[in-house]
């Protein structure tokens, strides 16, 4: 295959390079996937206003978020299981966010731990977390985070009970417990020798660091979802972020919200950033993509705290737009696995690298010549409430 210039050219190689279980986990949405298909319409209908004749000679592409310079409006969001897309792959991705300027989110269900990452790398960087039924584990897990220098805190709260995803059963990830599915999944590897060499047997220990430690000797794949039926805690309200304020006193940034009220919501409690996002069509299908929740949710609590999106993000051309629906930031989720998957610390890194080239190209061709200038104005058609 000739050299990747886009991330769906490292969908392709993803595609070819994974065993078919860890594909379609990534590539995968809830259901009939009608969510996961609106994120990439809804953002690709997005129409950016052409203007002409304006000196965009100079084109500044960073901006602050949370009180840190970066390199790009872009942060590479958590992704479970993103260590087994490469040899000890968390590590690789938030190598490359640091040599790009941007920031890793580190998910609770990595395949590297948090003290493995933080070992990797200088800069800090941020730590996703759901609410787990214990407490204890909870707030050691926040203790680690913090004790490691991590500068933000991603808290999940779209993920009450897992969606249910049909690709997985039909690849084997779930629903297949025990031998048979070991098995299967262990055909799946072999069949594909240059991940087979590079995961199984050199990216060891194939386990969930960060939750290794209450499941114990039971680290296979079916017991990662077990596990997470079992302890993602469903009583989940707004009263228990007064345990996370307890715990954690860093920067707090709500992931899952798609509704104005909710948004209002984390405001008043708050928060000092919300993530617009339908976990990327995996959680509840049929759903507003991101695009549409957006702009009604950015002018309801943009001047509160930071707003940020994810959903069908696959270029810097989607950024751009993302931007101009009212986010400050975007987080990348597929693409940097994709790229990870294709191409290990290399291909993110040149992922990064294509997101910014096409940033500069729409900003250039829109009259932008600096982030904060990528406002409603940019578009061709401003959405409702814009």
């Amino acid at each position: 295959m000739r050299k990747a210039a886009s991330a769906l050219d490292y969908r392709t190689l993803a595609k070819r390079r994974l065993p078919p279980f860890l594909f379609e986990y990534i590539d995968g949405g809830s259901y009939a996937e009608v969510t996961l298909r609106r994120n990439i319409a809804d953002l690709e209908a997005v129409a950016l206003r052409q203007r002409i004749l304006r000196d965009v000679s100079s084109i500044d592409v960073s901006t602050t978020l949370f009180g840190r310079r970066q390199a790009l409006p872009v942060a590479l969001a958590p992704v479970g299981l993103a260590g087994m897309n490469a040899r000890r792959g968390e590590v690789q991705a938030a190598r490359a966010a640091e040599a790009a300027g941007v920031p890793f989110c580190l998910s609770t269900v990595s395949a590297c731990p948090l003290d493995e990452v933080a070992a990797a790398v200088a800069d800090p960087f941020w730590f996703q977390l759901y609410m787990i039924r214990d407490r204890g584990f909870m707030r050691e897990l926040l203790a680690k985070a913090k004790a490691l220098g991590c500068s933000a805190l991603v808290f999940t709260v779209d993920m009450p009970v897992p969606g249910s995803r049909y690709r997985d059963y039909h690849s084997g990830l779930a629903g297949n417990p025990g031998l048979s599915g070991a098995l299967r999944r262990m055909w799946q590897g072999v069949t594909h020798p240059r991940w087979a060499w590079d995961v199984g047997v050199h990216g060891r220990p194939h386990q969930l660091g960060n939750v290794a430690p209450v499941l114990g000797k039971n680290t296979g794949l079916e017991d990662f979802f077990a596990w997470m039926r079992n302890n993602f805690d469903p009583t989940v309200s707004w009263r228990d972020l007064d345990f996370i304020r307890d715990v954690w006193d860093g920067p707090l940034i709500i992931k899952g919200i798609l509704d104005t009220e909710d948004a209002r919501a984390a405001a008043e409690i708050g928060a000092d950033g919300i993530v617009v996002s339908n976990h990327g069509g995996r959680q509840l299908d049929g759903v507003l993509s991101s695009a549409r929740a957006l702009p009604p949710i950015a002018e309801a609590v943009g001047d509160r705290l930071t707003v940020l999106a994810d959903g069908g993000v696959r270029s810097g051309l989607d950024v751009v737009r993302l931007l101009a629906l009212g986010a400050k930031g975007v987080l990348l989720g597929r693409a940097w696995v994709y790229a990870l998957a294709g191409g290990g610390q290399a291909g993110v890194a040149h992922l990064l690298r294509l997101v910014e080239a096409e940033m500069r190209v729409a900003m250039a061709l829109t009259g932008a010549t600096d982030v904060s200038h990528i406002t409603p104005d940019i578009l061709a058609t401003r959405p409702p409430g814009l």
